[in-house]
C-alpha cells in the first residue's frame, strides 16, 4: 500500500471526529446577499475593510469562495492574503482582484484599513454593455497575478475612487447607479494601465490568442476531472496540439498540460483540506483510479505529497 495513502488515512481518522461532529464542513460559497442589509443595489456591495471584518467575520475568517467578483484595496496595515493556496503580502497599496470561485482567506493586523467592492457577473453584464469583464487582465485568467502593488502616489487616487463609490452607495441622488458604474470602471481602467505597464493597453483585447485561451480555460474548467489529454482539448478547439501549446506559452508561459494539471491539483488541495473524502476517493473523483500514481504525480507537481500538504496546511 502507498505510504502516503497510509499517512493520509491516519490524518483522516484523527480528524474524523471533527468532521462527524459538524466542525469540518464544505467550504462556504458566499454570495453578496450575506454581507449586510446596507447593500441597496442588486448584485453590488461596497464597504470599508474595517467594517467588513466586523460585520462579516463569521463568514470570512476561514478559507471560502465567492460567486461574485471582488476588488479590495488595503490603505493601512499588513498581513497575508492567501488565494488558491498562494500567499501574497498585504501592505498599504495592495490592490487585489478575485474571480468567482477562487478560494481565499487572510490574516491581517489590527490596524488594517481599506475598501472592498463586490459585484456579480449579471450586474456587470447589465450595466457595462461595451466591454466584457475578462478584457481586464486581472479578470482575464486565474493564471494572471491577482494583486497590484500601488506606488505611494497612486494610493490616494484609488482611495478617493473607492470612497466616492462608498459615499454614492448610501446617497439618494439621481444617477446614483450610473455614477457608481463609472467609478468602478475607472478603477478597472486605471488599474489595467498600471498592471500592464509599458505593454500595449489593447493587448488583451486584440491579441489573436486571447479568445482561444479563454475557450481553453472554460473547457478545462468543465472537463478537468475526466479529460487530461492536451490533444483532446486541441481537438475541441479545432486546432493542433502544437498550436494550443503555443497559445498557452504565449499567454501565461505554461504548457497546455501544465494548465490542465494545475486545475486538477488545485481541486485536489481543496478536497484534501475539506476532509470530506478519503485520499482514494479524491483521486477517483479527479479521474485517477490508482491513488499511488496520483500521489506521485501530486508530489512531482506540488513539491510535497498530499499528506504532507494536508499536515502543513492544517
Amino acid at each position: 500500500m502507498d505510504c502516503d495513502y497510509c499517512q493520509f488515512t491516519l490524518l483522516f481518522v484523527l480528524l474524523g471526529h471533527n468532521q462527524r461532529s459538524g466542525i469540518m464542513k464544505k467550504f462556504a460559497v458566499l454570495n453578496i446577499g450575506q454581507f449586510g442589509t446596507g447593500n441597496r443595489i442588486e448584485g453590488f456591495h461596497v464597504n470599508t475593510i474595517e467594517n467588513h471584518l466586523i460585520t462579516a467575520h463569521r463568514n470570512i475568517h476561514k478559507p471560502h469562495k465567492h460567486n461574485f467578483y471582488l476588488t479590495v484595496l488595503f490603505t493601512h496595515g499588513n498581513g497575508v492574503h492567501e488565494i488558491d493556496f498562494v500567499k501574497y503580502e498585504v501592505k498599504p497599496g495592495s490592490l487585489f482582484f478575485l474571480n468567482p470561485g477562487q478560494m481565499h482567506h487572510w490574516e491581517l493586523s489590527d490596524d488594517t484599513r481599506g475598501f472592498i467592492v463586490f459585484h456579480s457577473q449579471s450586474f456587470y453584464d447589465l450595466h457595462f454593455v461595451k466591454e466584457k469583464i475578462n478584457h481586464y487582465p486581472f479578470f482575464h485568467s486565474i493564471q494572471n497575478l491577482p494583486v497590484l502593488y500601488l506606488e505611494k502616489e497612486s494610493i490616494g487616487y484609488f482611495s478617493r475612487l473607492f470612497q466616492e463609490i462608498l459615499s454614492e452607495n448610501t446617497s439618494v441622488q439621481i444617477f446614483k447607479i450610473p455614477k457608481i458604474i463609472a467609478l468602478a470602471e475607472l478603477i478597472y481602467i486605471e488599474a489595467t494601465r498600471l498592471y500592464m505597464g509599458d505593454e500595449e493597453l489593447e493587448m488583451v483585447k486584440l491579441n489573436t490568442y486571447s479568445e482561444k485561451f479563454q475557450q481553453f480555460e472554460r473547457l478545462v474548467e468543465a472537463n478537468y476531472k475526466t479529460e487530461k489529454a492536451a490533444s483532446q482539448y486541441a481537438d475541441w478547439l479545432h486546432i493542433s496540439p502544437k498550436h494550443l501549446n503555443r497559445i498557452t506559452q504565449n499567454m501565461v508561459n505554461k504548457t497546455t498540460t501544465d494548465i490542465i494539471l494545475e486545475r486538477v491539483f488545485l481541486e485536489a488541495k481543496r478536497e484534501l483540506i475539506s476532509q470530506k473524502f478519503t485520499f482514494s476517493e479524491i483521486a477517483s473523483d479527479l479521474g485517477y483510479a490508482d491513488y499511488a500514481y496520483f500521489s506521485r504525480l501530486f508530489k512531482k507537481k506540488c513539491g510535497e505529497t498530499p499528506s504532507e500538504f494536508l499536515y502543513r496546511y492544517r
